[in-house]
């Protein structure tokens, strides 16, 4: 791993406090930027000192969409820990309802988090970091948009785009930064509890679904290792291949089935009090309400190798085809 502080944007739960833990598990002190004070502070009682007496957790309460706010932060985190060489950006928030009932502050409010708190988060770590890496959590539905969350899943296309353009512009100057996208399949965590919800049915992951540490450990070797992407699951390889195959296939077949698969069987009983203005009341936790759904381990690959190989698949099978159908026929 390149060093022993982090910063994590969003964890104070779900997959950001499963990372939070594994970071400090590794030896790590961790920067934890969250909107929720009793959050953070539930946190930050559950580590007490690490070595030589400093502490191992400390907490900033900032929203990632305020990036004044967050560029203060970061500069209160890196004068208590140091420089950090790890930086997480996995901040988020959803809202399951039709796009026609969902009012346009709505919607811009999980874009400003989802997405523009990446971007304000890799603005604040490029500015401090002098080497390291830069993680962006992503999703699988970057590559397959699913119904019923048409910001969330806006947010995280746009994710992809501007962590390419981002990643070249690094690679052009020669930093000594690497900068990771890890794109996630459906994981256990708090979101289906406490985000906002229009369907009939409290929400639910749709299955296969994964245990937040299948997202940490995706998290740390992207950290560990610097990888381009990292597709975490099965469902974000078949998401991701389907689309490039068969997206109006997709497109009917989520039309069909797509409002079920996010939908639990149990009734949704009046509004809510979701999160999207202000925290949620909610543990510190890293899992949600499904961990009976949830796998502890996940195939996780690396997505170039997979392209290179999906591809090198397609050649062989042509050439294959190529030497049959260039066979001389017997007489």
């Amino acid at each position: 791993m390149h060093g022993k502080t982090a910063i994590v944007c969003g964890g104070s739960a779900g997959v950001g406090r499963a990372t939070v833990d594994a970071l400090v598990a590794r030896g790590c002190r961790v920067g934890v930027i969250a909107r929720g004070e009793d959050r953070l502070e539930e946190i930050a009682r559950a580590y007490g000192p690490g070595e030589g007496g400093l502490p191992r957790i400390v907490t900033a309460s900032v929203d990632v969409s305020d990036h004044e706010a967050l560029e203060k932060a970061a500069d209160a985190l890196a004068a208590e820990l140091g420089t950090p060489e790890i930086w997480v950006n996995c901040a988020m928030l959803t809202s399951f309802s039709p796009f026609r009932e969902v009012e346009p502050a709505e919607f811009e409010r999980i874009v400003a988090v989802t997405f523009l708190g990446q971007v304000n988060g890799c603005r604040a770590a490029l500015r401090l970091m002098t080497r390291g890496a830069i993680v962006n959590v992503g999703s699988g539905l970057a590559y397959r948009s699913v119904p019923f969350q048409s910001a969330y899943v806006a947010s995280k296309h746009a994710i992809n785009g501007f962590t390419g353009s981002l990643r070249s512009e690094l690679i052009r100057e020669g930093r000594d930064i690497t900068l990771s996208l890890v794109q996630l399949p459906s994981i256990d965590t708090p979101q289906f509890d406490w985000a906002r919800n229009r369907l009939p049915r409290q929400p639910k992951p749709a299955e296969p679904v994964y245990s937040p540490e299948v997202a940490a450990d995706a998290i740390l070797r992207a950290a560990l290792e610097g990888p381009r992407e990292l597709l975490v699951g099965n469902t974000v390889l078949k998401l991701s291949a389907g689309q490039a195959v068969a997206p109006d296939w997709l497109d009917h077949k989520l039309a069909a089935d797509g409002a079920e698969a996010q939908m639990s069987d149990r009734p949704e009983e009046g509004p809510r009090q979701d999160n999207l203005a202000d925290p949620a009341p909610y543990p510190a936790s890293a899992s949600g309400s499904y961990g009976h759904l949830a796998a502890d381990r996940a195939l996780v690959i690396d997505g170039d190798r997979a392209r290179w190989t999906a591809l090198g698949g397609i050649a062989l099978t042509g050439f294959a085809l190529g030497l049959a159908l260039g066979l001389p026929k017997r007489r």
